[in-house]
């Protein structure tokens, strides 16, 4: 996997959000329309984009399928989304629908058995999203944490096939207050695959930082809406 960057597109009740530490009761709402964001960002070159169902990571099922359908109609680059897809007919539903890669959080935490028989399915078009909250997983929409490690899941996901691991510290998302590289770093080297970092990016040196740390690819969301690290500025370290 050459570096990419995935500029985000976090929907909830069909609007572009972006939340602190992914805190719903701190949300800032940047756009009512999503499809014109994402045809704003394919426009200015981004080669794929990543979705999250906020509402279906919270309730545990997905919830903003016609706005990610109308995503999907709208642009031709690859789409990745993420939330509330727990279960093998959600999956295969996302995929149908046109997603090329399936981001699992919750059902990668919670129920190995299943995500086994996932990966054995779907294989490359899952990722797997570790969200860590001082080095233990959360999962449900970020509202629980568990006592496993991130590196534990992240053995484990070396061994199953999967596409890719997202990676993102909590306490830095939507903070722009920097990325957390030995996270990156540790990750990586626990499960061989390629590492998509997220969270607390701000600056073109925060993701060139990133890259170093060995990262395959970046997920920006607040540095793009406010506007602290421009898409074009951003895709300059593309390869």
């Amino acid at each position: 996997m050459s570096f990419e960057v995935f500029p985000a597109i976090d929907l909830r009740a069909g609007r572009v959000v972006r939340l602190y530490q992914g805190d719903y009761q701190r949300e800032t709402i940047f756009a009512d329309d999503p499809v014109a964001v994402a045809r704003q960002w394919v426009a200015l070159g981004a080669r794929w984009l990543h979705l999250v169902d906020l509402d279906g990571a919270a309730a545990g099922t997905p919830r903003n399928q016609e706005a990610i359908r109308a995503i999907r109609a709208a642009v031709a680059v690859p789409l990745q989304l993420g939330g509330g897809l727990r279960s093998e007919e959600a999956v295969a539903a996302a995929l149908a629908d046109g997603i090329d890669r399936v981001v699992l959080g919750t059902l990668a935490v919670e129920e190995p058995e299943r995500l086994r028989a996932l990966a054995a399915r779907f294989g490359p078009r899952l990722a797997l999203s570790l969200d860590a909250r001082q080095g233990k997983l959360a999962s449900r929409g970020w509202v629980a944490t568990s006592e496993r490690r991130v590196e534990e899941l992240a053995t484990e996901a070396g061994q199953l096939g999967i596409g890719c691991l997202i990676v993102t510290d909590i306490t830095q998302d939507g903070t722009l207050a920097g990325p957390n590289l030995a996270l990156i770093a540790a990750v990586r080297a626990a499960s061989g695959l390629a590492v998509i970092a997220a969270g607390g990016i701000r600056s073109l040196d925060d993701l060139a930082a990133v890259k170093r740390a060995g990262a395959a690819g970046a997920i920006l969301g607040r540095a793009l809406y406010e506007g602290t690290l421009p898409l074009p500025v951003a895709l300059s370290v593309q390869c």
